[in-house]
C-alpha cells in the first residue's frame, strides 16, 4: 500500500516494503535512503506515517525500476524513509516467520505482531540516546553445585537427554516440591555445553526473582537476561539486543519473551504451563505456551512444559500422542511427603469472620510449634461489598456492572475492574442511614480477625495491594524466608512456585465460589489453585497439613483433591468437555464489542453475524450475540459473539473470509482491501476478535 503525499527522493535506487504497527493487513512502500542495500531486510527504519513518524521493520528491498510487480506503486506516490537503524543486527527470518504465524493464527495485523514483539525503546523514532547496546553483565556469585538427584529426576533426565537432538514436546508432570526446577537446570547445563541458548518462560513476574537467583548461582559465568514488564525500557532493549546477538545464553521472561530472537536457540522451557497468565488479553491475544510449542517445532528444538497441575489441553495432547509425558511423583527432599488434606464441612459450623474453630485451632498449633501457616483466600480488600441495613443500598461501581470493594486501611471503595475509587461514605448515599455494613470478606478482613485471635502472632498479608512491584514482593519474600512471619494471609500470589521450608499448615477459605461459576473453566482453575496452594505445606522435613473449609465436601473436585489425584480430575474434566463440545474438542473464536448503549452493540454483532452465508462454511456455527457476564465496564456496555467449529482449520478459513467483510462493512460500502481484526464502527462501537479465548 503506498503512503500518501508524494515526495521526490533523488538518488534512491530502491524502495522499501515496511511493516508498521497498525491494525491493517498491509505493508507500506517507501523510497529507500541512499545507503540502502538488499541485505537490509530485517532492520528497523524510521518512516513518515500519517501526520507523524514511526519505526517500522523492513520486509523487502525492491528495485525502483524494471519491476514486474503489478501492485507496485508509482514512484511519485512514495514518501521517503528517513533513516535505516543499524544499531542492531537484522532480525532473523525465523523470528519474522514466528511473528507472522502468530498474526495469521490469532487474526492480527502482521505489522502489529512484528513491531509489538520489539521492546518499546527500540520502536522510538528519536530515542534519547542512540548507542550500541551494553554488554550483558555476567553473574558473579560463586558457582553452586546442584543437589543429588532423586531416582525419578534421574530417570526423567535420562529420557530427556535422549530427546535433545530435534523437536520433541514433553510434559513434565511433577507434584509440588518434586524438583522440576532442578530438572530445568540440568537441561540448561546440557544445552550450554553444546553452546546453545535457552528460553525459560514463567507466567508471572513474582516467580522470576528466585528462579533468576538459582540460575545465577548455578551458572555464574553465563550471561543471563530477564524480559518482563518491570525491566526498565533501556534494560529491556539491551537484553533484547543481547539475545539477538547471541551474547545472552539464557533468557528468562514472561509471555512476551516468547518472541525474543535467539539465533542459537536450543531449548524452550515453559514453567507452570497451565497458568492462564500466559494468555495475552490486549492487542494480539496470543497464548505464549502454544506459540512456544510452535516455535520449538519451527526451529527443530525440544520444548519442556512443566506443571504440577497440567492444563486439560496439554493432557489431551499427551493422550493423543502429540506430547510425551514424564512424571515426578515424589518430593525431592528426602524426608518430605505430600501434605495431608482435610475437608472441613462447614454446613453446621458457626464461623467467626469465615474462620471455623477447627481452623483456628490448627493455626494455634502451628504457633505453638514455631512453624509458619498460610491462610489462603483469593479475594483482596476488606469486603466485597458495603451495604445499608435500612434501604439495601450497595456499593455498586458507577462505571461497571460490579461492586466496589471495601478497602479498610485507606478507607476507600474501589472497583477492581476499572479502578473507580471513592471514600467510604459515613452514611448511606440514598437514605442517610449511618449503619453501613461490609458483606463477605477479603484478605484485609481475615487479617484483622486473625490479629484479634492471635495478638502475639506476626501476621503478614500478601496480595496485590501490598506487593505491587517486584521490589515489594522481594522484601516480603525475604521476610517470610527469615521466619519473621508466623501466619501468612494471601491470595494466589502465594499459591505457586514458592518454597518456604518452615511452612507446614495451609488453610483455605471461600473456595466454594469457584465450583458453580458461570465460566466453564472455573473448576479447572480452582483445582489448580488448591493443588498449588496445598503444595506450599510440608516441603522440607516437617509434615504438612491442609484444611479446606467447604459446604460441598462430596464434590468430585474436592474428592480428587483429597487424594492428590490430578490425573483423575483431568480425565473427568476432559470427559465433560468432550460431551459438551468444549475445547480442546472444538476450536473457538469470539468477537467482543462495546459502545455507550447495549442495543447498539447487539445490533452491530447481529449485523456482522449475517455477513457470510453459513452454507459456505457448514462446519462453523455462530451463536447469537449476547451481553457479556460483566456487561458494563468503565462506562461502556459490552456484548460478544461466539464462533465455534470442531475443526481448527475450518474456523481459520471462516475467519479469513469473514473478517475482511467486517472491515468493508465499517466503511459503508467503500472499497477496502485490508483485513482488520479490531476497529471502530458506527454508533461508537469498538470491536476486536480473539482466537482460542480463555473466557467465553
Amino acid at each position: 500500500m503506498a503512503a500518501d503525499k508524494p515526495l521526490v527522493h533523488q538518488g534512491a535506487a530502491w524502495r522499501l516494503r515496511v511493516a508498521i504497527d497498525a491494525p491493517l493487513a498491509a505493508n507500506f512502500d517507501y523510497l529507500a535512503p541512499p545507503d540502502t542495500s538488499p541485505t537490509d531486510i530485517g532492520l528497523r527504519v524510521v518512516v513518515p506515517f500519517g501526520s507523524g513518524r514511526r519505526v517500522g521493520l523492513i520486509m523487502a528491498v525492491l528495485s525502483l525500476e524494471g519491476t514486474a510487480d503489478p501492485d507496485a506503486p508509482c514512484i511519485e506516490q512514495l514518501k521517503a524513509a528517513e533513516a535505516i537503524l543499524r544499531d542492531l543486527p537484522p532480525l532473523p527470518t525465523d523470528w519474522v516467520n514466528l511473528c507472522l504465524f502468530a498474526a495469521s493464527y490469532y487474526q492480527a495485523a502482521p505489522g502489529e505482531a512484528l513491531l509489538q514483539a520489539i521492546p518499546t525503546g527500540l520502536r522510538k523514532p528519536d530515542p534519547t540516546k542512540r548507542r550500541m547496546p551494553k554488554s550483558v553483565a555476567k553473574n558473579v556469585p560463586a558457582r553452586g553445585e546442584g543437589p543429588a538427584l532423586t531416582t525419578c529426576q534421574q530417570s526423567v533426565l535420562t529420557e530427556l537427554f535422549g530427546r535433545l537432538a530435534g523437536y520433541s514436546a514433553n510434559l513434565l508432570f511433577g507434584i509440588t516440591g518434586s524438583g522440576k526446577t532442578e530438572v530445568y537446570l540440568r537441561l540448561i547445563e546440557a544445552m550450554l555445553a553444546q553452546n546453545q541458548q535457552v528460553l525459560l518462560l514463567v507466567p508471572e513476574i513474582n516467580l522470576t526473582p528466585l528462579l533468576e537467583a538459582r540460575v545465577a548461582q548455578r551458572f555464574p559465568d553465563i550471561p543471563v537476561v530477564s524480559l518482563h514488564s518491570e525491566v526498565t525500557e533501556a534494560a529491556r532493549a539491551r537484553h533484547f539486543a543481547a539475545a539477538l546477538s547471541g551474547e545472552a545464553r539464557i533468557v528468562i521472561g514472561t509471555r512476551l519473551a516468547v518472541f525474543t530472537p535467539m539465533p542459537a536457540l536450543g531449548l524452550i522451557i515453559v514453567d507452570e504451563e497451565h497458568d492462564p497468565a500466559y494468555k495475552q488479553l490486549e492487542g494480539m491475544r496470543y497464548h505464549a505456551r502454544d506459540l512456544a510449542v510452535w516455535r520449538a517445532h519451527q526451529r527443530g528444538v525440544p520444548i519442556l512444559l512443566g506443571s504440577a497441575t497440567p492444563s486439560p489441553e496439554s493432557w489431551a495432547n499427551v493422550q493423543s500422542g502429540r506430547y510425551r509425558r514424564l512424571d515426578l511423583p515424589e518430593r525431592a527432599h528426602a524426608e518430605a511427603v505430600l501434605p495431608e488434606i482435610n475437608l472441613l464441612d462447614t454446613r453446621r459450623l458457626t464461623l467467626d469472620e469465615g474462620l471455623s474453630a477447627q481452623l483456628l485451632g490448627e493455626l494455634a498449633q502451628g504457633l505453638a510449634a514455631g512453624e509458619q501457616s498460610l491462610l489462603f483466600i483469593n479475594r483482596r480488600g476488606y469486603a466485597p461489598v458495603l451495604t445499608c441495613t435500612a434501604c439495601g443500598w450497595i456499593s455498586n461501581c458507577r462505571r461497571c456492572a460490579a461492586h466496589r470493594v471495601v478497602h479498610r486501611q485507606d478507607r476507600t471503595l474501589r472497583c477492581h475492574h476499572c479502578g473507580d475509587t471513592s471514600p467510604i461514605p459515613r452514611q448511606c448515599p440514598d437514605c442517610g442511614n449511618a449503619d453501613l455494613r461490609p458483606l463477605g470478606r477479603g484478605t484485609q478482613r481475615v487479617e484483622e480477625a486473625l490479629q484479634a485471635h492471635f495478638p502475639q502472632a506476626r501476621i503478614l498479608r500478601v496480595d496485590r495491594d501490598v506487593a505491587t512491584t517486584r521490589k515489594q514482593w522481594e522484601a516480603l519474600e525475604a521476610q517470610i524466608r527469615s521466619q519473621d512471619v508466623d501466619i501468612l494471609v494471601g491470595t494466589q500470589m502465594l499459591a505457586k512456585g514458592h518454597d518456604f521450608p518452615a511452612l507446614t499448615r495451609v488453610g483455605v477459605v471461600g473456595a466454594d465460589a469457584g465450583l458453580f461459576a458461570a465460566d466453564w473453566r472455573a473448576p479447572e482453575r480452582l483445582f489448580a489453585q488448591l493443588m498449588q496452594v496445598a503444595g506450599r505445606a510440608g516441603r522440607a522435613d516437617r509434615p504438612g497439613r491442609v484444611i479446606v473449609q467447604t459446604e460441598h465436601p462430596d464434590h468430585a473436585l474436592y474428592q480428587c483433591l483429597l487424594r492428590h489425584d490430578v490425573p483423575a480430575f483431568l480425565d473427568l474434566e476432559l470427559t465433560e468437555r468432550q460431551r459438551a463440545g468444549f475445547p480442546p474438542y472444538a476450536a473457538q473464536a469470539i468477537v467482543r464489542a462495546e459502545a455507550k448503549y447495549l442495543d447498539t452493540v447487539l445490533t452491530f454483532l447481529q449485523g456482522i453475524r449475517e455477513l457470510v452465508p453459513m452454507t459456505e462454511h457448514p462446519d462453523v456455527f455462530i451463536y447469537d450475540p449476547v451481553p457479556m457476564r460483566m456487561v458494563r465496564l468503565a462506562g461502556r456496555e459490552r456484548a460478544q459473539l461466539l464462533v465455534e467449529s470442531p475443526s481448527r482449520l475450518a474456523l481459520q478459513t471462516f475467519l479469513n473470509d469473514w473478517l475482511p467483510r467486517i472491515g468493508q462493512r465499517k466503511t459503508e460500502g467503500k472499497p477496502m482491501a485490508q483485513r482488520t481484526t479490531r476497529g471502530h464502527a458506527s454508533g461508537g462501537v469498538r470491536w476486536a476478535v480473539e482466537v482460542d479465548p480463555l473466557e467465553c
